[in-house]
C-alpha cells in the first residue's frame, strides 16, 4: 500500500507533532549558522562593512559596559586602548570585534528570516532582537567584569561555559517568543 508521503509531510509540518519540526528546524538553523559562521569567519571579517561593524559594535559595548561599572556598580576601573577595562586587583577585560555580539545579530536575522512567520511581524521583530541580544551582551561583559574582580579563578570557565552558551539561552527564548505569539497569526484580509 503506498504512502501519501505530501500527506505525511504536511502532517508533520501541520499537525500535533509540528513542535518536533519546529525544533528541528530551530535546531538546523542555528546550528548551521554557527557552522558557517565559524568556518568562514575570518572570511566574513575580513569584508571592510563586517570588520568595522564588528569594530563600532565593540566600541558601543565597551562604553555602556564601562559606565554600567562605573556609574551603577561603583567599580574602580583604568582603561587602556582597545576597549580594556583594568580592574583594582590587576584583572581586565577587553572587549574587541570578536567580543561584539555581531554574530548573535546575525543568528537573530538568518534564524528570523528563514523560521516561517508573518513578514509584518518579522520586520520589528528582528531588529528588538537585535536590541535583546545587545543588551544581553551587555549583561555578559558586566558578569565578566565581576567575575575577575571578585572570582578571577573562575573568569575562563564563566565566558566559555556561563556566559557564551547564555547567548543560545536567549536565543531560544527569542525564538519560544516567536513560535508562541507571532508564527500562526493570521493575517487579516479586507473583504
Amino acid at each position: 500500500m503506498p504512502t501519501d508521503w505530501k500527506k505525511v509531510v504536511s502532517e508533520f509540518m501541520h499537525g500535533p507533532y509540528r513542535f518536533v519540526y519546529d525544533v528541528a528546524l530551530f535546531a538546523a538553523i542555528t546550528f548551521g549558522f554557527h557552522l558557517l559562521f565559524r568556518y568562514y569567519s575570518s572570511q566574513i571579517m575580513s569584508v571592510p562593512f563586517m570588520h568595522q561593524s564588528g569594530l563600532w559594535l565593540a566600541d558601543r559595548v565597551y562604553e555602556i559596559s564601562l559606565w554600567f561599572n562605573r556609574s551603577i556598580l561603583g567599580l574602580h576601573i583604568t582603561t587602556e586602548p582597545v576597549n580594556t577595562m583594568w580592574f583594582a586587583n590587576g584583572g581586565y577585560v577587553a572587549i574587541n570585534s570578536s567580543c561584539s555580539g555581531l554574530k548573535q545579530f546575525y543568528q537573530v536575522f538568518f534564524l528570523f528570516l528563514l523560521f516561517p512567520g508573518p513578514w509584518k511581524h518579522k520586520l520589528w521583530f528582528i531588529p528588538m532582537g537585535f536590541v535583546v541580544m545587545f543588551l544581553t551582551n551587555i549583561f555578559r561583559i558586566v558578569s565578566l567584569s565581576i567575575v575577575v574582580l571578585w572570582k578571577p579563578d573562575y573568569w575562563h570557565f564563566s565566558h566559555d561555559w556561563i556566559l557564551r552558551p547564555f547567548f543560545y539561552v536567549v536565543l531560544f527564548s527569542l525564538w519560544v517568543w516567536w513560535v508562541e505569539k507571532f508564527r500562526d497569526i493570521p493575517i487579516k484580509t479586507k473583504n
